[in-house]
């Protein structure tokens, strides 16, 4: 059971409009607080079922309902290069970089340090083989201690209910299992061996569970897309509610998932199941391109990390927070072992994810043997 966490941040009035941010004026003394009662007999804990919303298929709509209840702010995020504080985890937040962040333009997008880098999807165009080797690449070449990434609708080989397909992504899925032969692979999910891969599954971290899910609603025929209403709610109901900071590839509804048309075209169950039930402190996503930013309701933050523009240039900076270290923990846990417990239906089980010594870090010795999963056990 998690512990009570308490996480601030600082938010402002505009003057143009109350419910944005003025960067001009500082009301340190007036931050927003947020408090997670995790007690299991109090009200905040009780299980609450989240139905299908009768206007699912039109999300306009639907927030126009449900942000007359509701609070709505957006938030100025912390500057990229404030000093990274001792007793607090700094995250840096990605998403959506789509091939361009690789060791060649490492130069031209800077990537905050940090101890915990987290990526929400679609860091490839289409899940090929060698978009993927050089990703991972790039993530060897950054200095966090922790990085976490989840797959987005343009990993296409990452979607086993695709990969069946024989040119679902450029390729013939017969030159894709020639290649994962020839490196010892099963699947290209293992050429990832410089970060974390979450998959309906979740990870602790010194003490904060990060969870992880890369389903959006249906677009086109890309990968991980299910149909809104009661089937995506499927996905969202596998969300624990001892989550601390949930990843999504796709936003929720109202925050983050306006497109230059005007339209809202978020996930009103996400927005459902984060509001009502799961309640995390934070939720980051991407997707969405021009809805990068950060906005809250009161009680999550919302980040629509996309660091791609609408027209694919990568110049949306990264957005970074801070979380105190829980009491009893330190930064030297980062360098430790952590645990991967999956909360899908379809593959229930806990794995665990060897650590990476420090001499490893520097020398970046990191091979697929210090990362591959070692443990496996039923859930």
């Amino acid at each position: 059971m998690k512990k009570q966490v308490k996480l601030s941040f600082k938010t402002t009035k505009s003057k143009k409009n109350e419910n944005e941010i003025d960067n001009h004026k500082d009301f340190s003394d007036d931050k927003l607080e947020l408090l997670k009662d995790n007690n299991e007999n109090s009200d905040n804990f009780k299980q609450v079922n989240v139905l299908p919303d009768l206007e699912t298929d039109m999300p306009s709509r639907a927030w126009r309902r449900m942000s007359e209840r509701q609070t709505f702010k957006t938030v100025t995020p912390l500057n990229i290069h404030s000093p990274v504080k001792p007793d607090c985890l700094r995250f840096v937040c990605l998403s959506d970089t789509h091939s361009k962040l690789h060791v060649d333009d490492m130069l031209n997008f800077y990537v905050p340090p940090g101890d915990i880098l987290l990526h929400a999807g679609d860091f490839t165009m289409k899940g090929r083989p060698l978009e993927i080797e050089r990703f991972n690449e790039a993530l060897g070449k950054l200095s966090h201690k922790k990085k976490i990434v989840i797959a987005g609708n343009h990993e296409l080989s990452f979607d086993e209910s695709l990969f069946t397909k024989a040119n679902c992504f450029g390729e013939s899925v017969g030159e894709v299992k020639s290649y994962l032969r020839s490196k010892g692979l099963k699947s290209v999910r293992e050429i990832v061996t410089n970060a974390i891969y979450l998959q309906d599954s979740m990870v602790t971290v010194c003490g904060i569970n990060i969870y992880g899910s890369p389903w959006q609603p249906r677009y086109c025929s890309w990968a991980f897309n299910v149909i809104r209403g009661e089937k995506i709610l499927q996905k969202w109901n596998w969300i624990p509610e001892n989550v601390d900071i949930l990843i999504t590839h796709g936003p929720p509804v109202g925050h983050g998932d306006l497109t230059k048309a005007g339209i809202n075209v978020g996930c009103v169950e996400l927005l459902n199941t984060v509001q009502k039930r799961v309640k995390p402190n934070y939720h980051l996503f991407g997707h969405i391109h021009e809805g990068y930013g950060v906005t809250t309701d009161g009680e999550t933050l919302f980040i629509n990390a996309s660091s791609c523009t609408k027209g694919y240039k990568l110049s949306n900076p990264p957005i970074i927070f801070d979380v105190p270290l829980p009491p009893g923990q330190s930064k030297d846990r980062l360098l430790g072992s952590v645990e991967v417990v999956s909360y899908s239906k379809e593959e229930s089980s806990s794995k665990t994810v060897m650590g990476i010594s420090k001499k490893d870090i520097d020398n970046k010795l990191l091979t697929l043997q210090q990362l591959k999963l070692t443990k496996t056990k039923a859930e």
